[in-house]
């Protein structure tokens, strides 16, 4: 038992209102005098007694500490709550006053040596409770969402809560879906609050302003070997960080995510399958929950993309479940229409997803497509509609995409029998189709897909490609100047979900599965205007698909030309194949 000396002489000294000190009451609840241990169970709601400062005090002092909650919540439930709120209150490090100018600036404290300890006994506390109080979870969880950290608090303090909020997951099993749906939803907002375009523009800025301070730098100072090797040292440090503020919260948060699926899912290096079934179904729950009506997030649904990175047969029944969300029309048309982009980001993109797995899809969306033809034609709205048809032109825009990352890999090996496969998905009959899903396609997919089908002559889209061109003219604005207003190129509204991840530190998670597009050299696109003979040998079969593989170079646009103006995709699919029209040669 810790003596009233060695407590008062642990700095700082809180004693109880009514007098005396912790340990004396203590002390005499163990020897059963229980009057000021009453008292100071009615006072614990006391904001000044919960600011009780037990987690830097001495290993006897916060054991005592935790034996008193145990005892307090076992007696007196009606502390509950106000026990949760203070434990859940220190997972986040401490906030420190800084005075700028006359100006207090309050933030967390980084330099805290013993934060990564106190963290850990604020988790034995939340045990020690839960375990006198098994209806803890229920209680907690209002408690971890009100208290949950506001994005414009330090990268730390966000670290900090999101990381304890992971370690709650290991001990309280039951509220792993609430809380990973909770964290996953903070992310989801700060995500589309942080634009693609906006994190890129602030990452350009940033390097402009270091090349111009170097430049200045090397015209003003002759430096030595050693003190440049020094300065690029600290450059490549500090290289990752994101020059956007919430896009740096975003990538740390992401990194910890990453770090805790792989955690869950791997017991002393090995894949527990156990394991990652479970952490599957819940984070499946919450993509259809959070992520699938959600348009448009650029980083957070790469959770699903890791995840399945483990195993083929998780990838199989990623794809399966977005399957079902696409032909089922019980669900509402925009989730379909995110479903199948979800699908052809996803087998476009993912480089543990072997040729067969991409043929079985492709054979389940075609002959989707097919039978809605047929039916179609039976019915009296037969015509381009983006309204009534929108899952359709969504799931043809699947197909184009995946054709155009994957036609390599499906025609390699074996040219003919590759070119047979592709014949026999019928492209010419969609393509011809009333519908017109060229028209409503994004046109960047869609010239691709036509110079690629063109080059081994499965379908000639040309002619239809400059009929709908010849409808989508400028409108200009009246009252306005004579302003031109570009008809809309991207209908469907759609988007391409994985498209390259741009998080400096999480993406080193995501880079080795990752299947980047490959830059199309001039030679690339001369070759797209030639159709391939036929009657070729093997051996030059062989000789045009050797090398041809995509490469992890990055994603490289193709220069604009004049076709440009009337066919630019949306800002938020930047990273999918680039505009590109190959026009018939003559």
């Amino acid at each position: 038992m810790l003596g009233g000396d060695e407590f008062i002489s642990s700095p700082p000294k809180k004693t109880v209102r009514f007098g005396g000190t912790l340990t004396d009451i203590l002390m005499k609840y163990e020897k059963g005098e229980t009057t000021d241990f009453e008292l100071l169970k009615h006072q614990l709601s006391d904001p000044d007694i919960k600011k009780l400062p037990w987690l830097r005090r001495s290993r006897e002092v916060v054991e005592e500490y935790l034996g008193f909650l145990g005892n307090l919540v076992s007696a007196q439930t009606v502390h509950l709550r106000p026990c949760l709120r203070m434990i859940v209150l220190q997972f986040v490090p401490p906030r420190i006053t800084i005075r700028e100018d006359d100006v207090d600036i309050s933030d967390s404290d980084d330099d805290d040596e013993n934060l990564s300890e106190n963290f850990n006994t604020c988790h034995r506390a939340l045990q020690t409770v839960a375990r006198y109080v098994p209806s803890t979870p229920q209680f907690l969880m209002p408690i971890l969402v009100e208290n949950f950290p506001f994005f414009n608090k330090s990268e730390r303090t966000l670290e900090c809560y999101v990381h304890n909020l992971l370690q709650v997951t290991v001990y309280l099993p039951t509220l792993r879906l609430q809380i990973l749906e909770l964290i996953i939803e903070k992310l989801l907002k700060l995500d589309v609050s942080t634009p693609q375009q906006d994190i890129e523009d602030a990452e350009e800025n940033a390097n402009n302003s270091d090349n111009e301070e170097k430049s200045t730098e090397e015209g003003l100072f002759d430096m030595e070997e050693d003190e440049e090797r020094k300065g690029n040292k600290v450059v490549s440090s500090s290289s990752e960080r994101m020059a956007h503020p919430l896009a740096e919260r975003l990538d740390i948060l992401m990194t910890i995510l990453f770090s805790y699926i792989k955690d869950v899912c791997h017991v002393n290096g090995k894949l527990d399958i156990s394991n990652t079934k479970d952490l599957y179904r819940d984070l499946v729950s919450v993509f259809d929950k959070l992520i699938l009506p959600t348009h448009a997030s650029c980083h957070v649904q790469y959770f699903m993309f890791y995840l399945c990175s483990f195993k083929l047969g998780l990838a199989e029944a990623f794809l399966d479940h977005l399957w079902k969300k696409l032909h089922d029309p019980n669900n509402a048309s925009v989730i379909r229409q995110t479903a199948g982009s979800y699908i052809g980001s996803f087998l476009a993109r993912a480089k543990f997803i072997p040729v067969v797995t991409v043929k079985a899809c492709l054979d389940l969306l075609v002959n989707w497509i097919h039978k809605y033809i047929d039916n179609q034609d039976k019915g009296a709205n037969v015509y381009c509609d983006v309204a009534l048809h929108g899952p359709f032109y969504s799931t043809c825009q699947t197909v184009f995409y995946t054709l155009i990352f994957r036609h390599k890999q499906l025609l390699d090996g074996n040219l003919r029998k590759g070119l047979s496969y592709l014949q026999s998905l019928n492209f010419e009959r969609i393509v011809m189709c009333q519908l017109n899903p060229l028209k409503i396609c994004i046109p960047s997919v869609v010239n691709l897909f036509a110079a690629i089908t063109r080059k081994y002559q499965l379908v000639f889209c040309y002619t239809i490609i400059e009929r709908n061109n010849r409808q989508f003219l400028p409108v200009v604005r009246s009252g306005s100047g004579g302003d031109l207003v570009q008809t809309c190129t991207n209908p469907l509204d759609s988007f391409f979900p994985f498209d390259p991840y741009i998080l400096k530190r999480s993406k080193k998670t995501i880079e080795p599965f990752y299947q980047f597009w490959e830059e199309l050299s001039a030679e690339d696109l001369e070759n797209l205007k030639k159709p391939i003979k036929k009657g070729t040998s093997k051996d030059e079969d062989d000789d045009f698909l050797k090398g041809e593989t995509p490469q992890n170079d990055g994603v490289v646009g193709i220069a604009p030309n004049s076709y440009e103006s009337n066919t630019r995709s949306p800002l938020n699919s930047i990273g999918s194949p680039p505009d590109c029209y190959v026009p018939y040669p003559q």
